[in-house]
């Protein structure tokens, strides 16, 4: 199928733009802008920098993608947004790419959808199939696993880490990591649980869900290390590879500062 695109829109003659894209009223894509196959901008959407929009996306009216990064060290530098496939970007959403301070890129996975008004900051690393609710804020240099999901309204301070099928609940302010498989919120948000209802409709087994139940009770209640809690789980023949998981992460993040494993570097600095 032919590209379409509306009159007022104004495309760069220097922007990559693929076969079977729609570009709506009022968009404006930048030079340095490539748009994969059956893309949809469907009115009044910036496309800036250098942005790579995979294939499939839909992006809806006053989203600002590829917008420079929220950095006063930032100086102009040709740094990039990598988006995958099958994405959905509701109203109102802006991501930035990435700054000097890691490898210059801000990646955003496949199959994710972000509500109105959800901010993504520069130097973040996405996975796919996240979910995140409206008005989320993601700080730089934030890293979030595949199958997370995020509730609306919380904010997430930089070099936080989220780990895969955890959730978060809504107007939480995230300053510590999440750990896999965890239901995390409050402010200050502590870990509460186990997602129950995420893994289960993920399918993971009747088996790891228990393990991770004794784990989570271990750690949080009984507040034992994760050397301790392995040695207990490992007596019981529950270290299963979701349990294997989650004490890795939690190891990892005690050798950052302040909650955050990602912060390790800059506490030895």
């Amino acid at each position: 199928m032919a590209t379409m695109i509306a009159d007022t829109a104004h495309i760069d003659p220097r922007a990559e733009i693929a076969d079977d894209v729609e570009i709506g009223p009022y968009c404006v894509v930048g030079p340095d802008a490539r748009i994969g196959r059956g893309t949809r901008l469907i009115a009044h959407v910036c496309i800036l920098g250098h942005t790579s929009l995979g294939e499939n996306n839909v992006i809806h009216p006053n989203s600002v993608i590829g917008g420079e990064p929220q950095d006063f060290t930032y100086k102009g530098e040709p740094t990039q947004l990598l988006i995958g496939d099958d994405n959905t970007f509701r109203e109102g959403v802006t991501i930035h790419r990435g700054s000097c301070k890691e490898d210059g890129i801000t990646r955003i996975g496949s199959n994710n959808y972000f509500m109105a008004n959800v901010h993504v900051g520069h130097d973040c690393i996405l996975g796919d199939r996240i979910l995140i609710a409206n008005n989320t804020m993601l700080a730089g240099h934030i890293h979030m696993e595949s199958h997370a999901t995020v509730s609306a309204g919380v904010g997430l301070h930089q070099f936080v880490r989220v780990g895969n099928y955890s959730y978060i609940g809504a107007l939480s302010r995230i300053y510590h990591d999440v750990p896999p498989y965890m239901l995390v919120e409050g402010n200050p948000s502590k870990v509460r649980c186990i997602n129950i209802v995420g893994l289960k409709r993920h399918g993971i087994s009747s088996e790891a869900i228990t393990a991770l139940h004794e784990a989570h009770r271990l750690i949080y209640r009984a507040r034992m290390i994760s050397k301790q809690a392995h040695e207990v789980l490992e007596a019981h023949g529950q270290v299963c590879p979701e349990v294997r998981r989650l004490l890795d992460f939690i190891e990892y993040q005690q050798q950052g500062r302040h909650g955050r494993g990602r912060d390790r570097a800059r506490a030895s600095a």
